[in-house]
C-alpha cells in the first residue's frame, strides 16, 4: 500500500479514537473504585442487580439483603 497523507491522517485519527476510548474506560473504572472506597452507591440505588450487593454497607443494601436473604460476602 502506498503511503499517502490521507492514510497517515486516517491512522492518526484511528489511534486517537482508540486512545480516547481507553482513557474513558480507565476513568470510569477509577470513578467506580473511588465511589466504592467512599461508601457511595455505584448502581444508582438499584440494589437487586448490583454486583457488589453482598459487600455493600449502605443502609439500603443492608435492608435489601435482610429482605432477600442474601448473605454477606
Amino acid at each position: 500500500m502506498k503511503a499517502t497523507r490521507r492514510n497517515l491522517f486516517r491512522g492518526a485519527l484511528r489511534y486517537a479514537a482508540c486512545g480516547v476510548l481507553a482513557g474513558g474506560a480507565g476513568a470510569m473504572g477509577l470513578k467506580r473504585a473511588r465511589l466504592l472506597r467512599e461508601g457511595k452507591c455505584v448502581n444508582r440505588s438499584v440494589c437487586k442487580d448490583c454486583p457488589v450487593l453482598a459487600d455493600c454497607g449502605l443502609p439500603r443494601a443492608l435492608s435489601v439483603r435482610r429482605a432477600t436473604g442474601v448473605a454477606n460476602g
